[in-house]
Parts: structure tokens; sequence; C-alpha cells
């Protein structure tokens, strides 16, 4: 990746679907360049902000929900936090579910403790009643919080100025620590270093006999606790802003309901998708095809020999025409479809409720929604490597998603949908017993 030459860097991190693209672009506005993290097929992008006089070069990390280092996405934005690139950081949050995205914030404080809350999508938290206190947030995390609304450019300069007096004044003070349980706590004080470096060299050598997973549960239970002590102090959130979504809860997640409604449903978009596609798919075809004799006589008047005119209309004319009035409006009209269902927040409910039935392939319920899009073709495909993995989340689930795709007699992946309502897996079991011996 290249920086301007001795510009101080301020990393840009925050959830999946926190409005951090658009923080991003109205801070460097035209001034960004996009590219590769080395050695990694992750897209990365950084641009120019403006700091009085000063040019920063502000990197944009991609969007995760935690630095464990599941996916190559968190592997790439915590080791750029903990490289000590970076001279300050700007968390992204979303004031609408300001708790969850707090078990970020924690834990990239934890390794960049001279960092800046941005308190984005306040307009929508305004829309639901959600009061949020933020003195009492700033000092509870001990660093700034600027409430924003990046779509309406609203606080984007106080965060500016923040961020100017982030990199003219480091952080000093306390920033918020996550508290683990003492076996964790003990061997941090022993290994020594700061808590970023210690969870790191504890992560490959755990305490306590504890296993790797096991360790990575207590520490992910952790954040999650203390992000809820934190939101119960900072937020109130009236009933009503949820009432309607455990309403439809209540009926698309019953085990009676939910499976024949998720199937009706899928049903009804296939559907739409394959009788709607006919009407569009003649007129195509009819009027590409119908293109082949005047483009034949174009060529004989050229003079090209008959061999080469018929090569040239009859198999690569003909074949593209045909592909395209087969292939594009199905897709024009099931794409658009499925983004409804995303952005509605039915997909993540549809993965959750087969989340089960997956684990016993060993899989998980978000590769269902990769085989939703499967339905183009019966001969084996290249698979998109990087929009899967980022979207199903590992390696081994990514193999298994490949292979058990083959028995499916549509089998193409032909697009990953984006990860932004991604559920985030915390281990329950170790949040009730901390909680408990709390």
């Amino acid at each position: 990746m290249r920086q301007r030459a001795g510009a101080p860097v301020v990393a840009l991190a925050g959830n999946p679907n926190v409005g951090k693209s658009t923080v991003f672009n109205a801070l460097t506005g035209s001034r960004q360049h996009t590219g590769n993290w080395s050695g990694k097929t992750v897209a990365n992008a950084y641009g120019v902000m403006r700091c009085g006089d000063t040019d920063l070069t502000l990197v944009d990390l991609p969007g995760t929900y935690s630095l464990r280092a599941r996916s190559s996405e968190e592997r790439v934005a915590r080791d750029f936090l903990a490289s000590g690139d970076a001279d300050a950081a700007i968390l992204v949050t979303d004031a609408t579910c300001l708790e969850r995205n707090l078990i970020l914030v924690l834990q990239v404080l934890e390794v960049m403790p001279n960092a800046v809350l941005c308190l984005n999508l306040m307009d929508e938290a305004r829309k639901k009643r959600i009061r949020i206190n933020t003195a009492a947030l700033q000092h509870e995390l001990g660093i700034p919080v600027i409430p924003c609304a990046a779509r309406r450019g609203r606080g984007l300069p106080q965060l500016t100025q923040a961020v100017c007096r982030a990199l003219e004044n480091a952080a000093s003070g306390p920033v918020a620590a996550i508290r683990y349980p003492d076996v964790i706590e003990n061997a941090l004080q022993r290994t020594g270093g700061t808590r970023g470096e210690a969870l790191a060299t504890l992560a490959l050598h755990p305490p306590g006999g504890l296993t790797g997973q096991q360790f990575d549960d207590m520490v992910t239970a952790a954040a999650a606790l203390r992000a809820e002590e934190i939101a119960l102090t900072c937020v109130q959130v009236p009933e009503a802003a949820c009432a309607r979504d455990r309403q439809l809860d209540r009926i698309l997640m019953s085990r009676r309901l939910g499976i024949p409604l998720m199937l009706l449903l899928l049903a009804l978009v296939f559907y739409i998708t394959l009788f709607g596609a006919n009407v569009p798919s003649e007129w195509l075809g009819a009027h590409l095809l119908g293109l082949t004799a005047p483009i034949a006589a174009g060529l004989t008047a050229l003079g090209l020999p008959p061999f080469v005119v018929s090569m040239l209309t009859d198999g690569v004319w003909r074949v593209l025409a045909t592909v395209v009035s087969v292939m594009l409006p199905p897709m024009a009209i099931f794409f658009p479809l499925f983004t409804l269902l995303e952005d509605a927040g039915y997909l993540p409910r549809v993965a959750f409720q087969l989340d089960h039935a997956f684990q016993r392939a060993h899989a998980c319920g978000k590769q269902s929604l990769s085989m939703c899009l499967c339905r183009k073709c019966m001969r084996p495909q290249p698979l998109d490597r990087r929009g899967a993995i980022a979207y199903i989340g590992l390696w081994k689930k990514f193999v298994i998603s490949a292979l058990t795709k083959r028995f499916k007699a549509f089998n193409q992946i032909s697009g990953v949908i984006k990860h932004d309502k991604n559920i985030i897996r915390v281990p329950w079991q170790y949040l009730e017993k901390s909680r408990k011996s709390r």
C-alpha cells in the first residue's frame, strides 16, 4: 500500500454496514485510491483528508465484526492496527445498534488507544427514539465521541477536528479495558507488553490448559459483556424501537411457520425469476438474433471469405446473443429481489434457521444463502474465492461449501451477497458464567 511521504496515517475501522464507506468518501472526496493488501486478495482503499494545512492518509480497513482473526479481513485489520503504521484511528459505529459495535471498539482500543469514535447514523437513532449519552460514553471509553450523520454531512467537521487533536495530543489517559477471566488476566500480566500484544501471544499459546477455541470464546464473551455494560449505562432504547422486529421474529422464526414461510418465499422469488424472464428473453433473442443477417451482409460487403463470415456470425454473434438473451433477464430479476430480502433483514434469519441443519455437515447456515445463488447452469464453474470466503467466513467452511455445491443440480456460484447483516457469534455459555461470577 502506498502512502504519502511524511503524512500521518489514520485508520478507518468499523463493522460492515455502519456507513464506514460513506464517512470515508465524505472525508477524502475524490482523492482516494484502491488496490490490494500486500500478499492478500483483500481490497484496500486509502485517500487524503485535510487537517488544516496538513494532508492525512486515511486508510479504509475491511469491515469486520472483531479482531479475533477468523477471516482474512479480520487478520488484515488486526495486523495493520497492531503494526504501528497508523498514528490514530477513527472507529465508525452504528448508533442504532451500538452494543454490537462496541465489541470491535473495545478490541481496537487494546491495540490502538489513540482513537476517535464516530457515532454514525444518529439521524436513524433519533427516528427510533434511541437516546445516547455521548458524555457518559466518552467517559466510559476514554476517547472522544463525535455524533455524526455522514449521509447528510452532519458532524464531519467536528470529526475532522477531533482527529487533528488526537494526532497533536496522543492519548495518554486510560481507555476502556476489557475485564477477562482471572486465568487470562494473570497470564496477561505475566506476558508483559501491551494488552493487544499479550493477547496475540496468548492466542498462540493459551494459558491454563485452555484450547484455542475455549480461549477465543472466553475473550469474545468478555468483550461482549463489557460492551453490554457500557450500553446499559449510556444507551436508552425504548421498547417500541424493537417491537415490530420482535413481532415479525415470532412469526418468521417460529418452529412451526418459519421453515414453511421461508420455502414459500424463496419459491415465489424463483417463480418470478423463471417465468418473469420469459418475455424479456424472447424479446432479446428475437432482436439480437435478427441482426445475424445484416451483420453477415456487412461482413460479406467487406470482402471477407465465407468461412470467416460464418464463423463470426454463426459462431461468435449467435452464441453471444443466445447467452445474453438467456442469462441477462433472470439475473436482472433475481438479484434485485434477493437484495431486497437482504436489506429487509430476512436473509440473516434464513441463515440462522438453517444453521443447525448445516452444522451436521460441519458447515454453517450462511452457506444456504450462497446455494440459493447457484441457479444458472449444471456444469462446475470457477468459484469466487475472495467473495465467498469473505461471506462464509472460514476457509474450511468455504471448501465444504464448494464441495457440496457439486451435488446440486445447479451449481454455479454466480455471486456472493454482502455480509452486511452477519450474525456475531458470541459464546453465551462463557458470557453467562461471567455474569454469575460478578
